[in-house]
């Protein structure tokens, strides 16, 4: 082995939830990509899973997977998590990734009032969110009922148990990013006055009842994890908390309900969360629950996702030294990496054998291409 750097190693740890064992701390981190045409996965999907499996990457998150709900989606070919021949897609997934001695969890997924009418001009599904809101002050849409709610808490969990019946190792419920359990949680866009709403540990109700509805139908064993983040897609500066009382206040619920594992998406892992502490958020999230957490957001890069779009830049390989210190220092567990695994299937073994020089720097045209 080449790498001179002994800090390294902390990524080549082995870790275990539950009774999950992974090979080592790197974890590719969910990426939607459209390449699954009327939502079913092929052997092109199965073989670009494998190819970073096979790579040595520990945990694979699969992108998103629509629930079985008709307002679900938010863009065509995102792939389903319903349907006989998803399903079977999603198998063959497994069947690849397991082959290569991986591990793969699908993370499960609903977009609310997300969703664009426009770019579904033959569906009469509308966008659905707890009260309405897309955005703070944009009323775009009507409350959910309760019996509507039950339908998707139940469909959140049926989801789940395919997911243990077909082979998967464990399953992320995607609750970040301004999505549809996101919009619960967060005060603008929920304005409900009944059990679903009202202040901080009450908007947890329908994340709780989501992951208690998973986790009835996996059993205690089968890892669940669960994906939050700050900022949204729409609004980067939008916050859930601004302290770590109401970040404990709000895990609180969660964790009783049944997450293993929590993936706490930040757009620079670097950043402290709150004043007056270096933690970043998934440090926090460590420390208030006891549970494991992933830490993510531009690791090994030097800029962020979104300038690719705003400023047409790329970003270049930058050196782990400040990831690879936190990590020793248990500040998380695992590390999901993005972009890097996108541009460079041999992410992780060339960071393990000390060839950063070697490493392929993600542009626009890794979109275009997706290996």
């Amino acid at each position: 082995m080449s790498n001179t750097n002994p800090k390294v190693q902390a990524l080549f740890k082995p870790f275990t939830v539950n009774k999950l064992q992974l090979a080592n701390r790197i974890v590719m981190a969910p990426m939607t990509r459209n390449f699954s045409p009327d939502g079913v996965p092929g052997k092109d999907v199965a073989a670009y899973y494998k190819r970073r499996a096979e790579n040595g990457v520990g945990l694979i998150i699969t992108e998103g997977t629509l629930i079985d709900h008709p307002s679900a989606g938010g863009s065509h070919n995102v792939p389903h998590f319903y349907g006989e021949s998803s399903l079977e897609g999603w198998s063959e997934v497994v069947k690849a990734v397991h082959e290569a001695s991986g591990r793969i969890f699908p993370q499960i997924w609903h977009v609310g009032m997300e969703r664009n009418p426009e770019h579904f001009p033959n569906s009469n599904a509308k966008p659905v969110g707890p009260s309405g809101y897309s955005a703070p002050g944009v009323k775009n849409g009507e409350p959910l009922s309760i019996s509507e709610i039950e339908e998707l808490i139940e469909a959140y969990g049926i989801a789940a148990g395919e997911a243990k019946r077909i082979g998967f190792d464990g399953v992320e419920i995607h609750g970040a990013h301004g999505y549809l359990i996101d919009q619960f949680l967060w005060g603008e866009t929920n304005k409900r006055t009944d059990k679903y709403g009202g202040n901080l540990v009450e908007r947890t109700r329908f994340a709780v009842e989501v992951i208690e509805a998973c986790r009835r139908a996996v059993g205690p064993d089968f890892p669940i994890a669960f994906r939050l983040s700050q900022w949204k897609t729409t609004d980067f500066a939008a916050k859930l908390v601004r302290t770590p009382e109401e970040l404990a206040a709000m895990l609180e619920p969660l964790t009783k309900a049944g997450v293993d594992i929590y993936h706490c998406s930040t757009r620079r892992f670097w950043e402290p969360e709150f004043e007056g502490s270096d933690l970043n958020l998934a440090g926090w999230t460590k420390k208030l629950t006891g549970k494991p957490a992933i830490t993510v957001g531009s690791v090994g890069l030097d800029s962020e996702f979104l300038k690719l779009f705003t400023e047409g830049a790329g970003a270049s390989v930058v050196k782990l030294d400040n990831l690879l210190e936190r990590l020793e220092e248990d500040e998380f567990d695992l590390v999901a990496i993005g972009r890097s695994l996108l541009a460079d299937p041999a992410w992780a073994v060339k960071v393990r054998e000390g060839r950063e020089d070697e490493m392929i720097a993600f542009t626009k045209e890794v979109l275009e291409k997706l290996i």
